[in-house]
């Protein structure tokens, strides 16, 4: 079967990434959607861009967005090579390159983030790494809402939306909340995937990575392993 998944922020969780994608016995027939923020916080923010860079090159269909902290991570670069800012990289994601400042990055990197889109739209769904706000005719104008938005459902036009739904991370939620939302996703047609990966299990419903079988209308969760 060709299936439709939808994965969560990773943030650095490159194990526990490899770990989700077994676990859903990802394969060349599927198509892998990824709402953003790979980097920053977790210890592989490195190995999880070569990843989805591999994965592109071994001929899977991979439909990879702009999180905030991609958007962070071009922006703070262009300010260290253009203003001679430094230290304003994640320190995290620092280590894991092992390098001291972001203008030592290299640009394929940057440039990796820099083309990647904010969204995807088809008949059945719409991706966003963070959310859409409808104060314009056409919400998705509104980037920083693509890369920003929090407590933006109250807002939802219906009409604009039809019988599609809206997939997005970047606010952590409980996995028990996602759940929730995935039971009342026919009525309420939103679904936050971003089950704070990166945090510890510590944090009462957090710590998973987050994977929604769109076709097979499933939701799998992968527990930290790179803690």
């Amino acid at each position: 079967m060709n299936r439709k998944i939808i994965i969560g922020d990773i943030h650095g969780c490159l194990a526990t990434f490899e770990a989700l994608l077994n676990k859903m016995n990802f394969s060349n027939s599927d198509t892998l959607y990824l709402v953003g923020d790979y980097i920053d916080r977790g210890p592989s923010s490195k190995g999880v861009i070569d990843k989805i860079i591999t994965l592109k090159e071994d001929g899977h269909q991979i439909v990879a967005l702009r999180g905030n902290h991609e958007q962070m991570l071009i922006d703070n670069y262009i300010a260290e090579v253009n203003r001679g800012l430094h230290q304003v990289g994640d320190k995290a994601l620092l280590q894991s390159f092992g390098i001291r400042n972001l203008a030592d990055i290299p640009e394929k990197y940057i440039h990796f983030c820099d083309a990647l889109p904010l969204y995807h739209q088809d008949d059945e769904f719409i991706v966003v790494h963070a959310g859409l706000r409808f104060v314009y005719d056409n919400p998705f104008n509104d980037k920083e809402a693509l890369l920003w938005a929090r407590n933006w459902y109250q807002n939802i036009d219906m009409e604009w939306l039809g019988s599609r739904i809206v997939i997005h991370g970047h606010t952590m939620q409980s996995r028990k909340e996602t759940e929730l939302q995935f039971l009342n996703l026919k009525t309420d047609q939103v679904i936050d995937i971003d089950c704070g990966a990166v945090m510890s299990q510590s944090r009462s419903g957090l710590g998973y990575l987050c994977g929604f079988d769109f076709t097979n209308q499933e939701l799998i969760f992968q527990e930290n392993v790179d803690n």
